[in-house]
């Protein structure tokens, strides 16, 4: 292997820089992640409205085709005479 050489000392200056950037970067994502997760909630307190709409829309559009198919399953059971 190569030998490396002894590390570097690193500045106190560039410590504090690196470990302050990282303490904003963690406050950042919390306070980002809270600003998301209200609007997800608001987000989801929307879809569910429209999904009652929804469910009752589709309810009706499947009573209407059933209705249709019985219909039509009668007229074929029950051919009209010439």
């Amino acid at each position: 292997m190569a030998d490396l050489g002894a590390p570097v000392r690193v500045s106190p200056l560039i410590k504090f820089g690196r470990w302050s950037f990282l303490a904003i970067g963690v406050a950042y994502g919390a306070y980002h992640q809270q600003r998301l997760a209200k609007r997800e909630v608001g987000i989801r307190e929307v879809e569910a409205q429209q999904k009652v709409i929804r469910d009752a829309k589709l309810a009706e559009e499947k009573k209407r085709q059933q209705a249709e198919e019985a219909k039509a399953i009668t007229e074929l059971s029950n051919p009209a005479k010439k």
